[in-house]
């Protein structure tokens, strides 16, 4: 073992460790007078902020939760590490050299084991994105020019290529010290018959960085559709990679999500970077899973989101069967947002990405400036599966909506909302809707339903 990391090392890092920009990277933090800063707990599920940050005294603590600490208790208990491992980690973002006693400083070797993955992870992403300028890597340039992406937008996502070859990454990051143990773990190569292979051959890669810009996996996509294996492979649940928490985009976006109180979640990393290159800076995208209650806190924490935020998070979503099914998805977590949620819909469904190649900048600007109210989506989606033009239609399209307004917890936007069902089905009957809404609530949840006065 290299030791104990020095006292006067340890307090070094502190002092170079402002707490407002270490916390100030997951959560946004506003004057909460005093001297003091106040935001969402990142430690608990919250509506209103109870973490308050003490700029002066270096230390946090949370009203809601009891607890607090200081600059390295918050990276500790946020990132799940043992103290060594915490004062490694920042003392790499202050450009520290750590000193160990009993035994020395040992430059690298003795790290903890999310800073040696997360060193072999920035490792990859370099060797990776040198490779995407290789002749072998032509196929993915010209993936990225079709798709209007030049190589200074390519440079600035990072976006590298994988070679076709089964050991190229592997040899290239043993040779870097990095052991095949420690390969397999952080997923980027799987156990062969003689050693590590590369989980990533002949595709084209994204890297996938958490909130303070650490690579933490990689997205990589098929170039040649005669190959087997999936068009899109994501890097397996790793100590560093849990797909339930990443956004992908989230370290470009964070700042411009909490400046603009507004996030646009879209369906792929070219998505992202269309997006972003039109002038939509807050765009981001999970990474081979659907959008959870994980992807929600950590879009809460920046929008820091309570009751009368003004805060908006925008699905995109293409306009055919299947993006109206995820939008449908999308609304039965709507309500775990305090925030406005809205939909924006490309009708003739494009993407983001393909929307900037065939119409430009201003149409992905205008795509999401177009956005609709989730709950109005969501209702107008079940009435188009019916025919209105028949008595029997409209009420079986009521009868499908029903639940969705009557779910809505606010009870004057139930109210607006059973108002505006029954104009687009065309009853002309405020009363009945209404009536037919509860009838159907009541029914759901199996209570004797309460007369009418």
């Amino acid at each position: 073992m290299a030791g104990r990391i020095s006292d006067e090392d340890i307090a070094l890092v502190r002092e170079r460790s402002p707490i407002a920009d270490i916390v100030g990277e997951h959560i946004q933090l506003r004057n909460a007078g005093g001297g003091n800063l106040k935001g969402l707990c990142p430690f608990h599920d919250e509506k209103s902020p109870s973490f308050n940050v003490t700029p002066a005294r270096g230390y946090w603590y949370c009203f809601g939760c009891a607890e607090g600490g200081d600059v390295i208790t918050f990276v500790r208990r946020l990132e799940h590490l043992s103290f060594g491992e915490a004062v490694e980690r920042l003392a790499n973002r202050a450009g520290i050299q750590l000193r160990y006693e009993q035994g020395g400083y040992v430059p690298g070797r003795e790290q903890g084991e999310r800073s040696r993955l997360i060193e072999a992870h920035r490792a990859a992403a370099e060797f990776y994105a040198e490779r995407l300028s290789s002749p072998e890597a032509a196929i993915g340039r010209r993936f990225l020019s079709e798709r209007g992406f030049e190589r200074a937008d390519a440079e600035h996502f990072g976006v590298g290529y994988a070679p076709a070859e089964w050991e190229a990454l592997s040899r290239h990051l043993m040779a870097r010290g990095f052991t095949s143990a420690e390969l397999i773990k952080g997923g980027l190569a799987k156990e062969g018959r003689r050693g590590p292979i590369d989980r990533f051959r002949g595709r084209l890669i994204w890297p996938i960085r958490d909130i303070t810009g650490d690579v933490i996996g990689f997205g990589a996509r098929k170039l040649n559709d005669a190959e087997d294996g999936p068009k899109y492979l994501n890097t397996p649940e790793s100590p560093l990679y849990k797909k339930s928490e990443v956004l992908y985009g989230v370290d470009l976006a964070k700042r411009e999500i909490s400046k603009r109180s507004q996030a646009v979640i879209v369906e792929g990393y070219t998505d992202v970077m269309a997006c972003h290159l039109s002038g939509v800076p807050t765009a981001v995208a999970t990474c081979g899973t659907a959008f959870g209650q994980e992807h929600i806190k950590v879009l809460r924490r920046l929008l820091l989101d309570q009751s009368g935020s003004q805060g908006e998070v925008i699905f995109t979503f293409d306009g055919d069967a299947a993006g109206q099914k995820a939008a449908l998805r999308a609304f039965a977590d709507e309500q775990k947002f305090v925030t406005q949620t809205f939909v924006a819909v490309q009708g003739d469904g494009l993407d983001p990405c393909d929307l900037r190649v065939t119409r430009g900048e201003a149409a992905v600007r205008d795509l999401v400036a177009s956005r609709e109210p989730l709950f109005a989506f969501a209702i107008r989606s079940v009435i188009s599966r019916h025919d209105v033009s028949t008595n029997e239609g409209r009420l079986s399209a009521l009868d499908a909506a029903a639940p969705i307004v009557a779910g809505i917890k606010d009870r004057a936007l139930r109210q607006l909302y059973a108002v505006d069902l029954d104009r687009w089905l065309g009853f002309n009957n405020e009363q009945f809707v209404v009536d037919r809404i509860a009838e159907i609530s009541v029914a759901a949840q199996g209570a004797p339903q309460r007369p009418q006065r």
